[in-house]
């Protein structure tokens, strides 16, 4: 990497203050720049490192207001975050060498249609009748399922399982050991005190530009479909359960659990080590904050919820407040006894 701050400033729409001219050939954080590294500040809780780092350039809001001297030039953007997002991309895009060809430790049944350019990696296994779109790679050890069809310019890194009937959109990444379509946790309760099986004669249905994480797994419908909708983006270690529809752009950080039949509208962020229950509605652009565990549906959109059993988070706030003061309201009580 070796470009000029002006050039850079020309990649993200952005104006400079100082010296354009100079080289950037890294990437920082701001508080250990270095000379010829850029970096950027989109929290204001990091706004002291802007005055002492070292680093050639820093992307910055064009609305922020100096307090000091800065060493670094600027360039100034709309939003810092998603310009340097914007270049985190760029960057990629320029020096990824993708692989083409199929190894020949891999297995490929009778059937399946494969696109222009794919990568298939050693020892992955790709079942009878599946379609398999234009530079799509799939890595070393995956296995996928009878009639799976996976889109154009997707990625399926290592230890993936897609099991039969699952559609996959085009750019959708799937990260190592991921399981998608495996059954649906339905078991009938028998008179005896022992459970049936119940056969899950569903799939799994993910849209455009959809990320999974590592280790996540999402279950295949009991009947009909699970869906991922365009855009998700999904952590690792989450379970997603049978028939749960998760919809467009929405955010599901790790060690979430969603159950059976559960709609989560579009837009929502779901933090870490939440639950929800089956069955449920959750409107959209609904935030739910790290660990709150939900009960019930939440049909106004927009809000934010927190706590267990999860409730509006201004409340959840208050009630926790409360509880730090227990003991010396308990005090009080004895006093007053």
């Amino acid at each position: 990497m070796k470009f000029t701050v002006d050039q850079i400033a020309t990649i993200l729409q952005g104006t400079v203050s100082g010296d354009g001219s100079q080289f950037i050939t890294a990437f920082d954080k701001i508080e250990e720049g270095k000379p010829g590294s850029i970096s950027f500040l989109s929290n204001p809780k990091y706004e002291s490192y802007l005055y002492d780092t070292n680093a050639t350039a820093v992307i910055v809001s064009k609305d922020l207001a100096l307090k000091n001297k800065v060493k670094s030039t600027l360039i100034c953007v709309d939003d810092p975050y998603v310009a340097f997002t914007i270049l985190l991309q760029k960057y990629q895009e320029m020096t990824a060498k993708r692989e083409t060809g199929i190894s020949i430790h891999a297995i490929i049944e009778a059937g399946v249609n494969v696109g222009k350019d794919i990568f298939v990696g050693r020892f992955t296994s790709i079942d009878s009748h599946c379609k398999i779109g234009k530079n799509t790679s799939i890595h070393n050890h995956v296995s996928i399922g009878k009639n799976v069809h996976i889109g154009e310019n997707c990625i399926i890194y290592p230890g993936v399982v897609i099991y039969n009937d699952t559609i996959i959109g085009n750019h959708v990444v799937i990260h190592s050991n991921a399981v998608i379509g495996s059954d649906g946790f339905g078991h009938a309760p028998q008179a005896d005190g022992s459970f049936k099986a119940i056969p899950q004669l569903g799939n799994v249905v993910i849209e455009d530009n959809v990320s999974i994480g590592a280790n996540t797994t999402i279950d295949r419908a009991t009947m009909g479909s699970t869906f991922i909708r365009t855009g998700v983006k999904i952590d690792n270690l989450v379970q997603i359960a049978h028939n749960v529809d998760i919809g467009a752009n929405t955010a599901i950080a790790a060690q979430t659990g969603i159950s059976g039949s559960t709609k989560i509208g579009e837009n929502c962020l779901i933090a870490g080590q939440v639950g929800i229950a089956g069955h449920l509605t959750i409107a959209a652009k609904t935030i739910i904050t790290g660990r709150a565990g939900v009960t019930k549906s939440i049909k106004q959109a927009g809000q934010v919820i927190g706590g267990y059993p999860a409730v509006n988070n201004a409340e959840y706030l208050k009630r926790s407040a409360l509880i730090r003061r227990l003991p010396e309201l308990f005090d009080q009580i004895k006093n007053i006894k």
